[in-house]
């Protein structure tokens, strides 16, 4: 492993432009890429904004008020995305998950989720509909969000210390806005509402034990991820990682723990029950334990470009497409082929340069 800080490039120059086949193929409800791995999940990209700087997704030092930001024009429009997600949906798709930056920045959000809310997949159910988001705005829009439809929601929270929140988040943002915003969402009816804290050795690795006592018995799920190198410009380190073993160590001396069974195949928390009935946990082990070989997910970046992995430094453009006047039918072929051709999560990954749609943050991988 390096020491070295991942330098930040654009690379939108390489994302190719897929070629539409001469044959057309219908979606069959069921798509699978070459390791016979459903695509279950796709994460979409709102916004490449965020009103945090943490300090392991987007630093101050990179994110400076001078960053150049995508211009509105590039985004994808609401119609753009829904029209893309009715075809994810037609190949299988079961879960839809919004993200960003911070999606809860993106104007008239609850426009998109109402329009997403009225898809539904083959066999005529509504998707699974969630937003990840560090629950800054979301007190005053968890109702409206759960009225256009929208599931569940995840939120983003590193500590209960507030001065230790503070200087995680870099925006003096205190912890008592997160835990409102939480609430707001559960009396919304968007729960169980899930937590995730990103968990760095000497930073809040002390908050493990006071969030899962805060959080036990409240119908809400704590799952803890290993700090892991996003590409970010971070500077991560393998001796900042806390293993998920010595997070399920630490509270299962607290309080025993009990094995739980995944939902479904490729879900990437590990889940654990409270013995005594105090609700449930999980880690999420992208470092120790990776989980590509399991992985059913898909992410649509904020301009359009369909990554295969959270690392991959190669997109595929279907804005470009979806601009140029490609049909439904084409789109999904497109698409169809994409994923077939899906081989290893880690084929175009682990260089020292990064696109920019690669700075997510750390609750994408546990959604």
């Amino acid at each position: 492993m390096t020491d070295n800080v991942v330098p930040l490039t654009d690379f939108r120059a390489r994302d190719a432009v897929p070629k539409v086949p001469g044959v057309l193929v219908a979606p069959t409800g069921r798509l699978l890429d070459a390791r016979s791995r459903p695509l279950h999940d796709l994460r979409i990209s709102v916004t490449d904004r965020c009103n945090f700087r943490c300090v392991y997704c987007m630093p101050k030092e990179v994110f400076t008020k001078d960053y150049p930001y995508l211009p509105h024009a590039s985004l994808l429009s609401f119609e753009e995305i829904r029209r893309l997600a009715a075809l994810f949906l037609a190949h299988g798709t079961e879960k839809i998950r919004l993200t960003g930056g911070e999606p809860l920045l993106r104007k008239n959000l609850e426009s998109l989720v109402a329009q997403l809310a009225d898809l539904r997949t083959p066999s005529g159910r509504a998707p699974d509909l969630t937003l990840t988001t560090n629950a800054s705005l979301l007190a005053r829009k968890a109702k409206a969000l759960a009225d256009a439809g929208l599931t569940r929601v995840t939120v983003s929270l590193d500590a209960l210390d507030d001065a230790t929140f503070r200087r995680m988040n870099d925006a003096d943002f205190p912890v008592s806005d997160v835990l409102r915003g939480i609430d707001a969402a559960a009396e919304a009816g968007l729960g169980p509402v899930k937590v995730n804290m990103v968990v760095k050795r000497g930073v809040n690795d002390d908050q493990v034990v006071p969030m899962a006592r805060y959080f036990r018995n409240s119908g809400h799920i704590l799952r803890f991820i290993e700090y892991m190198d996003v590409g970010a410009s971070n500077g991560w380190k393998m001796d900042e990682v806390v293993p998920s073993a010595d997070v399920l160590a630490r509270i299962h001396e607290a309080w025993p723990l009990e094995s739980l069974e995944p939902h479904y195949s490729g879900e990437v928390a590990q889940r654990w029950r409270y013995a005594d009935g105090g609700g449930e946990v999980g880690v999420i082990s992208s470092v120790t334990q990776a989980f590509c070989g399991t992985c059913s997910r898909a992410r649509l970046s904020t301009e359009g470009k369909l990554y295969l992995c959270l690392f991959a430094q190669r997109g595929h453009d279907l804005r470009a497409l979806l601009r140029g006047g490609a049909s439904d039918a084409e789109l999904s072929t497109v698409i169809g082929q994409i994923w077939a051709g899906r081989n290893d999560n880690y084929s175009e990954v682990r260089t020292a340069d990064t696109v920019r749609e690669q700075k997510i943050e750390m609750s994408y991988i546990g959604g």
